[in-house]
């Protein structure tokens, strides 16, 4: 007896509402691409994972213009692969990424950004003659990290970043590729996006001379900011979806869609989504010194 195959879903044809590419974004036939829970299903994993392991770079996805990601059959056969030797060989995230490098099967970085975190990274360190050795210890981390960092095989929290940011007297501002023209309006599009650690996304509402820096950050479950962290001026955050846990000393804040929450950035300050589902928040630094 033959059983048919269910064929792959065409997206354009199932209700994303904005299927246009972004600007850039190379087109193919429309069957071509798959919706995160298309892709969850063939491999057997959680879009939860899914979107954890693409911060690692094991998967690439497009982008419409309204940010939705939309996967490749490329893509399917690299997150089967990092699925089998998750669930067989009990490997974690990052020695995944080590493996389907040896294999020849991690995928460069598409919108350029994680590169230029990296490329900046380690101009600024070759540019004041330092060692790998020099910053790390710095830093807290260790050389290997830093050297995956600079080289784009890594992406650091947001506590490690702000660290190199202090110890390099700049700050995370200057980790986006902020180039080109300023502009009154910002499309969903054009927002400068920074990946920072696993599952945060940090995407920059504004910039160029600004007195204020607003950032829109997706946060994954259990992802966070990693170690606390300090810097000068003053933070307002709003809960658009989901929860956040927010750590200023030991004095812990749960925070629920609605909320809002305002303190000064020099009080040792970290967070966390700890619920099920991607926490949305709203964050605004000012001065534009994170």
């Amino acid at each position: 007896m033959t059983v048919k195959q269910k064929p792959l879903p065409k997206v354009w044809k199932a209700g994303l509402g904005d299927t246009r590419l972004a600007e850039g974004m190379s087109p193919r036939r429309n069957n071509d691409y798959l919706k995160i829970g298309d892709v969850a299903r063939l491999v057997g994993i959680s879009p939860t994972v899914i979107r954890t392991w693409e911060s690692l770079g094991l998967a690439r996805p497009r982008r419409t213009a309204s940010r939705y990601r939309l996967y490749t059959p490329d893509d399917v056969r690299l997150l089967k692969r990092a699925s089998f030797l998750r669930k067989v060989r009990g490997m974690n995230a990052p020695a995944i990424v080590q493996m389907l490098r040896s294999e020849g099967r991690d995928q460069p970085a598409r919108d350029g950004n994680a590169s230029a975190v990296g490329a900046h990274l380690r101009q600024l360190r070759m540019s004041k003659g330092l060692s790998l050795r020099t910053v790390a210890k710095a830093a807290g981390i260790s050389i290997g990290f830093l050297s995956a960092l600079e080289r784009s095989h890594m992406s650091a929290s947001v506590g490690t970043l702000r660290k190199l940011a202090r110890y390099y007297k700049t700050n995370i501002l200057e980790f986006y590729d902020t180039g080109g023209r300023n502009r009154y309006l910002v499309r969903p599009r054009d927002r400068k996006v920074l990946e920072a650690g696993e599952g945060v996304r940090m995407e920059l509402l504004a910039w160029g001379g600004t007195v204020m820096e607003p950032h829109l950050f997706r946060i994954a479950p259990r992802a966070g900011s990693g170690e606390s962290y300090t810097h000068l001026g003053e933070e307002f955050l709003y809960i658009l979806e989901g929860e956040l846990e927010i750590f200023l000393h030991d004095e812990e804040y749960r925070l629920k869609a609605g909320d809002s929450f305002y303190f000064e950035s020099a009080v040792p300050h970290k967070w966390t989504n700890p619920g099920s589902s991607e926490t949305l928040v709203l964050w605004v630094n000012t001065p534009p010194t994170f």
